[in-house]
């Protein structure tokens, strides 16, 4: 019988008096930590949770999330994060679909959070921190962990498909505990000295299991920032000494373009990771020259815990490479018949081990689909839907999504390829390469650009840069820039939001 929520237990055992959470000057010792989500699981109780039942929780990055989402699970409950940010219409469905008949929401959103719980028949909880801890101590804390088993689902992360409704990915109590064990172990080798950085939304998996679950297991302090602010986040770094900065790559992007970062002490800093989208290599390199830190890239879905690969630590770093398998997974890349392809060639990720997911919450057709495995692979393999290849050395390289793809009159082009020398231009700051209809070719190239602040160059100049460094059918015919490029709750750039302006010029 196991239970993520042992991992607070036991380093509240050993650790009681270590801060294990810090809010910009308010902090909480694991002891207190332990003590209010105890006061959550005997609410939980008092309202009649059964095992397995599951619980909303709609909190920005505030310590309330640890008490919460540490509560629901020691009492045998299953979490189902959601975004704070989300609507009426998509609390309800978020609660309909997991079945949820209680949601903890910030008092901030309490209205979208009450409007959907209403819609979906279920009650909502709001929590604000003036009166919160009222309501916790109101029931008797119950320090039970309860028994789960590997195989029992203790959370149910909804992944934001390009079409259709998200699907709920069910992570087991298995697949998170191996999966923090590794990333703690392996990738950050946290221990009780580290302070991690808590700017990933832990509503999403990368921030729950690399940030939260690696903190609490390894008894580090994790120093949250509830909205991610480039400023904001230096002053954290430098105030807090953190030791361990974690981040996609827009937020890699925005501290190294900020005017005054050489005013911040950041000499704390031993390691950097970065996951969530591919870290263009421009970007990886200006970094850690300009901080001093060494930055590994990694790889990982919702659907993988999320953690499937990384550049490790004492190994050999490829820049442009997500890595080599972490422990106990594998790795593979197939044709569309599952077969393995050649070393060098491109085909889509599958991937096997402890880290991939029961399912998908009551969609057996869906995990059917996402787990498929005939030809060489065999069964129990998820596709990923990622293209990459694979070097001699076993390292792998995302060359871009299954969907993202733009075939350009039989020829693919893939978009990873194309920012990355757009990134290499001195007056890009963020690039984003997609396919646009085309009556002739099926699709054409395009590229939005948002520049550097004081940068100052036209479409044309930028399209002519990329055009004298790439083959003629991949360089972005349509090129056009942009303030910003419209991004999710993670910080990851959304193509799909992406709308070109009408009349472009071919070129």
């Amino acid at each position: 019988m196991t239970n993520l929520a042992a991992n607070l237990a036991d380093t509240t055992r050993a650790q009681g008096g270590r801060v294990a959470v810090r809010v910009g000057h308010a902090a909480m010792t694991y002891r207190g930590l332990d003590e209010a989500s105890a006061g959550v699981a005997g609410l939980l109780r008092d309202r009649g949770l059964k095992l397995g039942d599951r619980v909303g929780v709609m909190l920005p990055n505030v310590a309330e999330f640890l008490v919460v989402y540490y509560g629901v699970l020691r009492a045998g409950g299953v979490v189902v994060p959601m975004n704070p940010l989300l609507k009426v219409r998509e609390v309800a469905y978020y609660l309909s679909d997991s079945g949820a008949r209680l949601v903890f929401a910030w008092h901030v959103f309490a209205d979208e959070a009450t409007g959907g719980a209403e819609r979906a028949d279920a009650e909502a909880v709001i929590v604000d921190p003036a009166s919160f801890p009222d309501l916790v101590s109101s029931a008797a804390p119950d320090f039970t962990v309860t028994g789960r088993r590997d195989e029992d689902t203790a959370v149910i992360l909804y992944t934001s498909g390009t079409t259709g409704q998200p699907k709920g990915a069910e992570l087991t109590h298995g697949n998170l505990i191996s999966n923090t064990d590794v990333a703690r172990t392996d990738v950050v080798r946290a221990h009780p000295d580290d302070v991690i950085f808590g700017g990933l939304p832990l509503f999403h998996v990368f921030g729950q299991t690399v940030a939260l679950n690696v903190a609490v297991a390894s008894g580090a302090c994790l120093s949250l920032l509830p909205r991610f602010d480039a400023g904001q986040a230096l002053q954290i770094l430098a105030d807090h000494r953190v030791t361990v900065f974690e981040g996609v790559p827009t937020m890699y992007v925005a501290l190294l373009h900020r005017p005054d970062r050489a005013d911040y002490d950041l000499s704390a800093l031993r390691v950097c990771i970065s996951g969530g989208a591919a870290l263009p290599v421009e970007v990886l390199r200006g970094f850690e020259e300009a901080f001093g830190c060494t930055v590994l890239e990694g790889y990982g879905l919702s659907e993988t815990s999320p953690i499937a690969s990384f550049n490790h630590p004492g190994r050999e770093r490829k820049p442009g490479s997500i890595g080599t398998p972490v422990r106990g997974v594998q790795m593979r890349v197939v044709d569309d018949s599952d077969h393995e392809v050649p070393q060098g060639e491109v085909g889509e990720i599958v991937i096997r081990g402890p880290n991939v997911m029961k399912g998908y919450w009551h969609r057996p057709e869906a995990t059917a689909e996402a787990m498929r495995g005939e030809g060489e692979a065999g069964g129990g393999w998820f596709h990923t839907g990622d293209l990459a290849r694979v070097d001699s050395g076993g390292y792998f390289y995302i060359v871009d999504r299954k969907k993202e793809l733009v075939i350009r009159g039989g020829y693919n082009v893939y978009p990873r390829e194309i920012e990355e020398v757009l990134y290499e231009h001195p007056a890009v700051a963020e690039a984003a390469v997609i396919g646009l209809p085309h009556p002739a070719l099926g699709e054409e190239v395009g590229a939005a650009v948002a520049l550097k602040p004081g940068t100052d160059i036209t479409a044309e100049e930028l399209r002519d840069y990329v055009k004298g460094q790439v083959a003629a059918y991949k360089y972005p015919r349509h090129v056009w820039i942009v303030d910003a490029l419209p991004k999710g709750a993670t910080g990851k750039i959304l193509k799909r939001e992406i709308v070109p302006p009408a009349g472009l010029n071919a070129g």
